[in-house]
C-alpha cells in the first residue's frame, strides 16, 4: 500500500442517517466493523446535545453539572477523540470515516486531517465558498484543521475536525470525524457552550463571532440569489459526491 493509499480510503458504505433517540451514535461500532474488514463513510445528525472528550471528566462537579444541563435540554456525551467541547443538534452535519491504515497516528496524523479537510473543502467549492484548514483563535474545539471562511467578521470557523486511532492485528484502524455547522444558529451554540465552561469553572470563553455556518457563506458567495430550500441535502449530496470522486 502507497502513502497516497493510506490516505484516500475508498468505502465499502456511504450512509445518511438521523439520530431518532437520547442514544448516541456508536461511532466505536465502526472502527470494529473496520477490523472486519468494512470501510464505512456516515453522514449524520443528532438531536441537541452537547459533546466533549474523557479529560472533561476531571472537573469534580462534572456530573452534576451535566445533570444539571440535561433537565435544561442540553444532554452532555462523552467522546474518545481528543480536542474540546462543541454542540450538536439541528444545523449541524456530522461525516464520519472509519477506515484501516497501516502506519499509525506518528506517521499519518496528519495527513488523515488533510484528507477529511479536502472532502469538505472540494464539497463547499460546489457551493462556490472557499474554505481552508486553519486555526480561529476563540472559537470551540479549536485546532490547525478547523475549516474556516472569511466571514463578515473576518475568518470564521466552518468546521471542526477530531480523530480516534485504534490498534488491532498489526494494523490500524481510524475514525476521522468533522462537524459542519450548516445553518445552525452559531451564536446561541457558542453561547451554549460558553454557559457550560463556566458552569464547571474551567476557565473557557468562546468569542460568539468566531464561528460561522455554510447559510451565511452561501448567502455571501451568492448576494443576489435565495438560499436552496434544502441547504442541508445540497450539502449532503456535495460532500457524498466529493468522498467518490
Amino acid at each position: 500500500m502507497t502513502l497516497l493509499e493510506r490516505i484516500n480510503p475508498q468505502f465499502d458504505l456511504l450512509e445518511t442517517r438521523s439520530e431518532q433517540s437520547d442514544q448516541p451514535i456508536i461511532e466505536l461500532d465502526w472502527l470494529e466493523e473496520v477490523e472486519k474488514g468494512c470501510s464505512r463513510a456516515v453522514l449524520w445528525q443528532s438531536q441537541q446535545c452537547l459533546v466533549v472528550p474523557m479529560s472533561y471528566r476531571r472537573f469534580k462537579n462534572f456530573d452534576s453539572i451535566c445533570a444539571q444541563f440535561a433537565q435544561q435540554g442540553w444532554p452532555v456525551r462523552m467522546r474518545r477523540s481528543g480536542g474540546g467541547l462543541v454542540p450538536q443538534g439541528p444545523g449541524v452535519l456530522n461525516l464520519t470515516l472509519a477506515y484501516p491504515v497501516i502506519a499509525g497516528p506518528g506517521v499519518l496524523v496528519e495527513q488523515v486531517y488533510s484528507h477529511l479537510c479536502s472532502v469538505l473543502v472540494r464539497a463547499l467549492e460546489q457551493l462556490q465558498i472557499n474554505a481552508t484548514a486553519q486555526e480561529v483563535v476563540g472559537s470551540f474545539c479549536d485546532g490547525r484543521f478547523n475549516l474556516a471562511v472569511q466571514g463578515a467578521a473576518g475568518v470564521q470557523k466552518i468546521a471542526g475536525t477530531a480523530q480516534y486511532w485504534r490498534h488491532f492485528a498489526g494494523r490500524h484502524a481510524v475514525l476521522a470525524h468533522a462537524l459542519l455547522l450548516v445553518d445552525a444558529d452559531t451564536k446561541a451554540l457558542t453561547q451554549q457552550c460558553n454557559e457550560f465552561e463556566m458552569a464547571l469553572g474551567s476557565g473557557r470563553h468562546y468569542l460568539l463571532d468566531s464561528v460561522t455556518n455554510v447559510a451565511q457563506a452561501w448567502a455571501a458567495a451568492h448576494p443576489d440569489k435565495c438560499l436552496p430550500a434544502d441547504l442541508a441535502a445540497e450539502v449532503t449530496q456535495q460532500i457524498s459526491a466529493a468522498l467518490i470522486s
